[in-house]
């Protein structure tokens, strides 16, 4: 049964607060095309998105170059990678972040439950994304991938903000296979944020669903409608 009066909504942050098309999944596509030539379109990094173990960009970058037949060891593409999304100066990809979550939205969230984050960002890549869209103060707890010892589809991030409580006192949403396989392993309900007509909602949706989605959300504000 699904508690209807969550005590803790945690998110992931790529693809559910802030959209990443422009920054993370731009900086891919140009690393791979820096070390293969190649050039291919958002809509192909679905097919590693589907699958679990890629919630890292630079593992999915790694492995998408080395799948093209040209050899280069992970922290050389993560270099690159960071090139890419950071630029000079912080004018590189990630100046194209977009925010989608309005603050009145999160105000009326954080009055409802405690709000969490779980991501597999850095603590330098969430600090500069929360410093320009002003959304720290909202959210409780955070735990990025600089604070667990195993990254997702691991479930250490929700455990840590669970601190003992119960996992069915919380939800938690996300975008991809390993948020669903981490709320899995912790025993917490588990909402699909995937834009509605999206190619991401028709290749992951089924698949989030099969992984026990109670609901595939076309934005977090749907969450409400699950909150008494």
């Amino acid at each position: 049964m699904l508690n209807t009066n969550p005590q803790i909504l945690i998110f992931d942050v790529d693809g559910v607060l802030v959209d990443v098309r422009g920054s993370f999944h731009k900086s891919t596509l140009d690393t791979v095309h820096h070390y293969t030539g190649k050039r291919f379109r958002p809509a192909d990094i679905l097919r590693w998105k589907n699958q679990s173990g890629y919630n890292d960009d630079w593992k999915l970058s790694t492995d998408w170059i080395g799948s093209l037949g040209v050899a280069v060891e992970y922290a050389e593409v993560k270099r690159q990678f960071q090139k890419f999304y950071w630029g000079a100066n912080g004018c590189g990809n990630v100046a194209l972040e977009k925010w989608l979550v309005s603050p009145a939205t999160l105000r009326r969230l954080a009055r409802r439950a405690e709000l969490a984050i779980f991501t597999g960002r850095t603590r330098r890549e969430l600090s500069h994304t929360f410093d320009r869209a002003n959304a720290r103060r909202h959210f409780k707890a955070i735990v990025t991938l600089d604070d667990v010892r195993r990254s997702k589809p691991a479930p250490e991030g929700l455990l840590k903000i669970l601190d003992g409580r119960d996992p069915a006192a919380a939800f938690y949403l996300g975008d991809n296979v390993d948020d669903a396989l981490a709320a899995r392993a912790a025993g917490v309900p588990f909402f699909g944020v995937l834009r509605r007509d999206s190619a991401a909602r028709r290749v992951l949706g089924p698949k989030l669903r099969d992984l026990g989605a109670r609901a595939i959300l076309h934005r977090v504000e749907e969450v409400e409608r699950w909150l008494p």
